[in-house]
């Protein structure tokens, strides 16, 4: 199997640093990003010489370019690109903040948006590639109390599916995967955070009780990591990989539902209304 160079972001911890884990063991060459402390990375990881680290903030374009060019420097070119940076407000809308929205928004969003643009024009001169966003098992159905971080996610996997479409002439894939509840850090306090307003009305209903669940479900989400790792490095491999990839039992049936409810409510509306078509 011809060996892969990849752009790994969010890498310091759970899931980003469990894919450069498993990449790295199967012979491949990662460019892995982290925020802060890029040489504590690799100490960490025993030096490895095909692991080249990063130090970049995903929302910021410039340092996203600059690292992309020094990625681009070091290995020749990236064949894979993993958009895994991302961290998750708990509360509802109405609580959060228009710079805790922006905020949400810059890291799932617009620093997924930085990413793609930064390293496309590699990618289209040679014509290959293959970009896999991160999305979630919330990108495919609302949740109170999460229903902010799960607009990302629905957007993460609208911009997939353009650029599925936009990208196909030039021969990259690009695959939205939706893993459901992982034992990563992602539900740790440092990962997450609680809107700072906190609205009595909210406390007594289903966005109060979230505020609750990621401190109860810390260390106890059924999905192991290490596991989801390999389905990142098989999709890699795979010939004709899938645009939209929910993964683990939980994703799936969220989708599942999902797709039901919303199929079921527009058949039944189908049609009550007053028709909107021009008529000669």
């Amino acid at each position: 199997m011809k060996q892969k160079i990849w752009l790994i972001t969010g890498a310091s911890k759970g899931l980003g640093l469990e894919i450069v884990k498993t990449v790295l063991a199967a012979g491949d060459k990662v460019i892995a990003t982290v925020r802060n402390d890029a040489t504590g990375l690799k100490v960490a990881l025993g030096n490895p010489t095909d692991l080249f680290v990063v130090s970049l903030d995903v929302t910021k374009e410039a340092e996203v370019k600059q690292g992309v060019s020094e990625a681009l420097k070091q290995f020749g070119q990236i064949d894979v690109l993993v958009n895994n940076a991302g961290f998750g407000i708990v509360g509802a809308i109405e609580e959060a903040s228009d710079e805790e929205v922006r905020r949400q928004y810059d890291t799932n969003v617009f620093g997924v948006l930085n990413l793609v643009r930064a390293l496309l024009p590699s990618m289209r001169e040679r014509k290959s590639g293959h970009i896999i966003n991160i999305s979630s098992l919330f990108g495919y159905g609302a949740l109170a109390g999460w229903a902010l971080y799960g607009s990302t996610k629905y957007a993460v996997e609208g911009l997939s599916e353009g650029l599925a479409l936009e990208l196909a002439p030039f021969n990259i894939k690009v695959t939205a995967l939706a893993p459901g509840l992982f034992r990563t850090q992602f539900l740790n306090a440092q990962s997450y955070s609680l809107t700072k307003e906190s609205i009595s009305d909210y406390q007594t209903t289903t966005v109060g009780q979230m505020k609750a669940v990621p401190e109860a479900l810390h260390g106890n989400q059924p999905g192991d990591p290490a596991k989801l790792a390999r389905v990142v490095l098989e999709l890699a491999n795979t010939e004709n990989p899938p645009l939209h990839l929910p993964v683990g039992k939980d994703s799936l049936q969220t989708y599942r539902s999902n797709r039901d409810k919303v199929s079921q409510e527009i058949e039944a509306w189908a049609g009550k209304f007053t028709p909107t078509e021009l008529t000669a």
